[in-house]
């Protein structure tokens, strides 16, 4: 089958060839009938030629029918693309209603509708842009010796805490729906030493923020015998990887939505700075913000610390009380952990977080006892901990944060085919 894209860009002038999509427009004239055929690779434009045979087919065609047309491809530079199509025969597949979607509507009437929506070419744009995201981060791994594995999706206790869990009848019992794949690497990894999953994950935390899900998809990644440093090298190559995967493979989408790629460009010559958490509430307050030490870092103070840099920094070995059970104390200082969070620049924020785990049973025992949990909930976890303990880490990659840094775009709704937010759950 030809498509769109073939046409546009090879020669094809002269030739006869049959193509399939919906009518993006329909613009009818007397003696002539044009139609502006889209497919999931660009537009051409169409033409059907009063006393024509295909002419009354074409006359009966509206704003999102589907059809099948076969022509002969002609160079036209007032059409889009430089290529025209005229119309020798036509095949209807569906004739649309009037539909309803036009410029101008607000965002929750498209979200309502985005089933139709999804037509659009700048969300077509966005999701070309995602499904290359997700082939370079497994193309990634494997190249780089990773085993991919998978975990439950239903579990009986918390990783990031218990306030932010989905809670589930499970034939009688309470169990919860996964916040991340972590406890179960740190099985697994002991065994393959080099492992990762893509997969959703799930957060009821009650937010209205811009860049949160209540489910997101996660790159997840745990290495046998590294160190926080170790960690944040695979995170820069990670990042790297992906963004020039899409600078080669989607220069069309991200021109399409108008993106400036100066940053990107740069995010692949520069190497990421790693600023310890200190320097980053100061680099804050100079910003204007008014952080003290031990501050918690969201969205808004993200934004404010990133929106005038050009390049991703760590955010390294934050305050114990701010970072889960699991992170390994500093042993030069240990009121602070062994963690870093990755912040995406123009404003966009934590787009990874990471550390090193703690690997002696004591010190993880203390740990979940300060921090109020069950540890009868965790003797299976502490069990790793029990029978041979080596150092590991490991770090979440939040891919929808990612996509919506990569496209710039104003919200992360926009980076997901259908989004799960507090007041969304259809379509």
């Amino acid at each position: 089958m030809v498509f769109i894209e073939d046409v546009l860009s090879a020669d094809y002038t002269g030739k006869t060839v049959t193509l399939r999509g919906f009518a993006n427009s329909v613009r009818k004239g007397k003696n002539n009938i044009f139609i502006m055929l889209r497919d999931p690779t660009g537009i051409i434009q169409c033409v059907s030629h009063s006393g024509e045979a295909p002419f009354e087919e074409a006359d009966r065609i509206t704003r999102e029918s589907s059809l099948e047309v076969e022509g002969t491809v002609r160079q036209d530079q007032r059409a889009e693309g430089g290529y025209e199509l005229s119309i020798s025969r036509i095949k209807i597949f569906g004739i649309a209603e009037p539909f309803p979607l036009k410029s101008g509507h607000n965002k929750v009437f498209l979200f309502d509708n985005r089933h139709l929506w999804f037509r659009s070419i700048r969300v077509t744009s966005v999701m070309k842009v995602r499904s290359t995201v997700f082939e370079s981060i497994h193309s990634f791994f494997r190249e780089n010796g990773f085993y991919e594995i998978q975990s439950p999706s239903f579990v009986g206790s918390s990783v990031e805490g218990g306030a932010t869990l989905f809670s589930v009848d499970y034939f009688g019992r309470k169990a919860f729906l996964t916040q991340s794949w972590q406890l179960y690497a740190e099985a697994m990894v002991n065994s393959l030493w080099k492992i990762y999953t893509v997969a959703p994950s799930f957060r009821a935390e009650k937010s209205r923020t811009w860049r949160h899900l209540t489910e997101f998809w996660h790159a997840e990644a745990e290495v046998a015998f590294a160190g926080n440093d170790d960690i944040m090298d695979i995170e820069e190559k990670l990042i790297k990887y992906i963004i020039k995967g899409v600078l080669e493979k989607n220069r069309r989408e991200l021109q399409v939505l108008k993106r400036d790629t100066t940053v990107l460009e740069n995010t692949l010559r520069t190497p990421f700075p790693r600023m310890r958490y200190e320097e980053v509430i100061d680099l804050a307050n100079k910003n204007g913000l008014k952080l003290d030490y031990g501050a918690d870092l969201g969205s808004d103070e993200e934004r404010v610390i990133t929106s005038k840099l050009d390049v991703p920094i760590f955010s390294v070995n934050y305050p114990k009380k701010l970072k889960p059970f699991y992170h390994k104390p500093d042993p030069n200082d240990p009121s602070h952990v062994l963690c870093n969070d990755l912040l995406a620049p123009e404003g966009y924020g934590e787009i990874i977080g990471a550390g090193q785990r703690i690997d002696d049973k004591d010190t993880l025992i203390d740990r979940i006892k300060e921090e109020g949990l069950n540890q009868k909930d965790y003797e299976w976890y502490i069990d790793l901990r029990r029978y041979g303990s080596i150092p590991h880490s490991g770090f979440g990659l939040g891919v929808d944060r990612l996509v919506m840094w990569i496209c710039k775009l104003p919200h992360i709704a926009y980076a997901v085919p259908f989004p799960r937010t507090m007041r969304r759950l259809f379509p």
